[in-house]
């Protein structure tokens, strides 16, 4: 990977350091209503529409393995929002159960604070978050696909700090490996969108059904839709998220998630409307002023435009043309890969620095921020904690649109 080298961490201050500290809870509760939910829904006890978006487009070897009682009440292990700096605070655009990142964050951390640096997490925070991940697990097998090749190096590298320490043995493996062991801890390094390209998915998903292997992420395909923040502002679920979440909780999430809509090209009745946009047809969606455009359209989940910034589309960035072709392919992929539209709420301006190392010199730059946090969830039931790890912040130059990780991106751990 390339990225511009920070001379110095990426400041939060004190209110928004403590705000990462807490986050998580907030996040693992929501994770765990989301799969109360879509059972709920499944079973004939809540709306049914919620199970059938969720499924949109999915095998139904995946349901079926999704609903089945051996996964019933597993949630991602690892949790990590995409945070954008704004200037009315923050904003959570979407939560990543498969996270590329965590060796990067780990070294990054390792790094600054060998120099003396206070990061957030500390030195080995990343690394003790992501062991605790399985529990008394003697080996740790990390299966990376292909599609996920580009994060290997940073996955060898965690492998071989942690196999230093006292404790399970990590080894990365391929779609291929096979031997696995009863007792193993099994990080599944792939997308689900992707089974037919991992060889050993189903061998790995029928041994953790058999609780013979602890797996994380689970095969649950509901954790990788973006669709969850629209069913959060859904209004006819609020009882339910108020049930489920605490006031408290609902309203934090509610005052840091962007409201979201599904866009379900079903038609309305002739009265009705879509909440906050007043639209009564998808349609003119595309017919609304680029001013009024302050959205962002993309790819829910389960395909290959779903991660990274693939199939994320700024419409007050696109002309009319570009933009009605984006809102029409949205409406006709709705069947196989629903997407969702999002609030833009635009990052604000930071003062960050670059070293240069052809000049030899440091270099000032106004840039847009990203700040990741990993929390690690340890512990069974009600005993599990998410910890957070480290917080990676992704800056890139001011006049870019849309903040990702990119050859032209600083990438630095946070501080306080």
């Amino acid at each position: 990977m390339e990225w511009k080298i920070s001379p110095a961490p990426f400041p939060l201050g004190e209110k928004l350091a403590q705000e990462m500290e807490t986050l998580g809870r907030v996040l693992l509760q929501f994770y765990r209503a989301v799969n109360l939910l879509y059972r709920r829904s499944a079973e004939g006890k809540q709306p049914e529409w919620v199970s059938r978006w969720l499924d949109l487009g999915k095998p139904r070897e995946l349901i079926e393995l999704q609903r089945s009682a051996s996964f019933k009440n597993d949630v991602p292990r690892v949790i990590r929002p995409d945070i954008l700096l704004t200037e009315g605070g923050f904003s959570v655009t979407e939560l990543d159960s498969v996270p590329g990142g965590i060796g990067l964050t780990a070294w990054l951390n390792q790094t600054y604070a060998n120099t003396g640096f206070q990061v957030i997490g500390g030195e080995d925070g990343m690394l003790r978050g992501f062991a605790a991940i399985f529990g008394d697990a003697d080996r740790v097998q990390l299966v990376i696909s292909e599609e996920a090749a580009t994060y290997r190096p940073e996955m060898l590298w965690l492998a071989e700090q942690l196999n230093r320490r006292k404790g399970a043995t990590f080894q990365v493996q391929s779609t291929a490996y096979q031997q696995f062991d009863e007792g193993d801890g099994v990080y599944r390094f792939f997308e689900l969108f992707d089974l037919p390209n991992v060889a050993n998915a189903q061998a790995i998903f029928a041994l953790a059904a058999a609780k013979q292997i602890r797996l994380t992420p689970p095969p649950k395909p509901l954790f990788e839709e973006k669709l969850l923040f629209a069913l959060l502002w859904n209004r006819n679920l609020q009882p339910f998220w108020r049930q489920e979440l605490g006031e408290a909780f609902l309203a934090r999430l509610k005052k840091i998630i962007p409201y979201t809509w599904l866009l379900d090209p079903t038609p309305l009745p002739p009265h009705a409307a879509m909440p906050e946009l007043n639209l009564t047809d998808w349609q003119q969606l595309k017919t609304m002023s680029q001013k009024e455009r302050d959205l962002i359209l993309k790819v829910s989940g389960f395909s290959e435009n779903a991660w990274g910034a693939r199939g994320v589309y700024l419409g007050s960035d696109l002309s009319q043309a570009d933009w009605s072709k984006a809102v029409d392919a949205a409406l006709q992929d709705f069947d196989r890969s629903p997407s969702v539209l999002q609030r833009f709420h635009k990052p604000s301006q930071v003062e960050a620095a670059w070293f240069d190392f052809a000049r030899n010199e440091v270099v000032p730059m106004k840039g847009r921020v990203r700040i990741c946090p990993y929390y690690f969830v340890s512990g069974e039931g009600d005993a599990a904690r998410p910890q957070l790890g480290g917080v990676l912040a992704t800056i890139v130059p001011a006049d870019k649109k849309i903040v990702h990780g990119m050859s032209d991106a600083v990438l630095a751990p946070c501080c306080i």
